[in-house]
């Protein structure tokens, strides 16, 4: 994701988050710390054949510690694999960031991305009551162990 990608990423943003849409500002601070030597974030975008913006995730980065800010897709991608290949992408760069674990939030009633990181391995570990506002709906938080990174019996 580029600073060019945050006005067809809000259009997309709004349309699928109405009432709890990240800001440009968000974007923009987000995208601060994905270049450059000490980068901590990874965000990236998908386009359909025409050009059209039609997905991005993100995830941050710290301390062996990987958290899925966000990831979506517009109405007319789900059921084709996009998301699976935007959280394809951001696992594999959770890796190079040498995370041991990543961490993310879905909300309780969608079904459909909770299916998915299942899919991946993820397991749920809470919840986060109120999460999600205005709306005030819960966050389940579900951790995946990355592949490679578990410790043997001797620690080591």
């Amino acid at each position: 994701m580029r600073w060019w990608d945050i006005e067809p990423v809000l259009a997309l943003e709004h349309d699928l988050f109405p009432e709890d849409a990240w800001s440009a500002g968000m974007f923009w601070s987000e995208l601060a710390h994905a270049r450059g030597p000490q980068a901590t974030r990874r965000y990236v975008v998908a386009e359909d054949a025409d050009g059209r913006l039609v997905g991005y995730a993100g995830l941050a980065a710290a301390g062996g510690l990987g958290d899925v800010q966000t990831i979506a897709a517009a109405r007319d991608q789900w059921g084709t694999g996009l998301g699976a290949r935007l959280l394809t992408d951001l696992l594999q760069h959770a890796t190079a960031f040498e995370c041991d674990e990543v961490l993310l939030e879905v909300r309780v009633d969608n079904t459909r991305a909770q299916k998915l990181y299942e899919r991946f391995g993820f397991e749920p570990i809470g919840f986060r009551r109120g999460y999600y506002q205005p709306g005030n709906v819960d966050a389940l938080v579900m951790r995946l162990t990355v592949q490679g990174t578990e410790t043997d019996s001797d620690g080591c």
